[in-house]
Order: C-alpha cells, then sequence, then structure tokens
C-alpha cells in the first residue's frame, strides 16, 4: 500500500469513527445607542415541534462582547423553525423600563451543515435582525 492509498484510507476511516459535528446557531446583540455589545443578556433558543409547540434547547448569557458563540455541544442543529429569545428586561438604563423588555427571532435553518449567525441590533425604541456570519 502506497502512502496516498493510506492516507485516503486512514481519512475514510476517522469520517466513520468520528462522525462530522452538525454546525452551530450564535448570536450577538449589538446595542447602537452606546455603540458596544449588549452584555450579559439571557438568550433562550428554541426548536418548533411538529405540533407546533416551541421547545427550550438551551439558555445562555451574552458575553463582555454581546456574543453567544455557541448555545453548547449537545445543540445538534437540524432543518427546523428555531426561535431566540432575548429577555431584555434587565438591560439599559436601571430607571428607564424597556420599550421591548423580550425580542423574539424566529427564523428557518434549511442546511443543517451550516452555521447559522442570527444576530439582533437594539437601540432604545427599535431592533433590527439579519442573517449574519
Amino acid at each position: 500500500m502506497n502512502l496516498r492509498t493510506l492516507a485516503v484510507a486512514a481519512a475514510a476511516l476517522s469520517a466513520c469513527a468520528f462522525p462530522a459535528a452538525a454546525e452551530t446557531i450564535s448570536t450577538h446583540v449589538l446595542d447602537l445607542a452606546r455603540g458596544v455589545g449588549g452584555r450579559d443578556v439571557p438568550v433562550t433558543l428554541q426548536i418548533k415541534s411538529a405540533d407546533g409547540q416551541w421547545r427550550d434547547l438551551a439558555t445562555s448569557r451574552t458575553d463582555e462582547n454581546g456574543r453567544v458563540r455557541s448555545f453548547g455541544d449537545a445543540i445538534r442543529t437540524e432543518a427546523a423553525t428555531y426561535r431566540l429569545v432575548f429577555d431584555m428586561s434587565r438591560y439599559g438604563e436601571p430607571t428607564t423600563p424597556p420599550f421591548f423588555p423580550e425580542i423574539d427571532v424566529v427564523f428557518q435553518v434549511v442546511d443543517p451543515s451550516v452555521h447559522y449567525h442570527v444576530p439582533v441590533v437594539v437601540s432604545p425604541y427599535g431592533y433590527s435582525t439579519y442573517r449574519g456570519n
């Protein structure tokens, strides 16, 4: 057996022994008013079941840069409808209650083999979202 054949056989064996991990879902809270990432925001990732009910998959908090890079290795992305629930009730000025205490972003995963980054851009009286990379 030559070196090339051995390398191909090793790669095939590795693919069988360790299946490729599903790609992940991540998010980012961007605060337009402050010009920074929104830190310490609780975020829940949910999946829509066949019966139309939402089921929690994982909960996290944004880091010091406003990011949730992953909801954990145990989450296996599948083709489905997902929802990110951002708890904004304690975000912003402590003396002013937020106009949007919760932001829900619903999106469709069509190809579970790719990464889905779904940020939300917030300001005191508005928000927007998009598919990032």
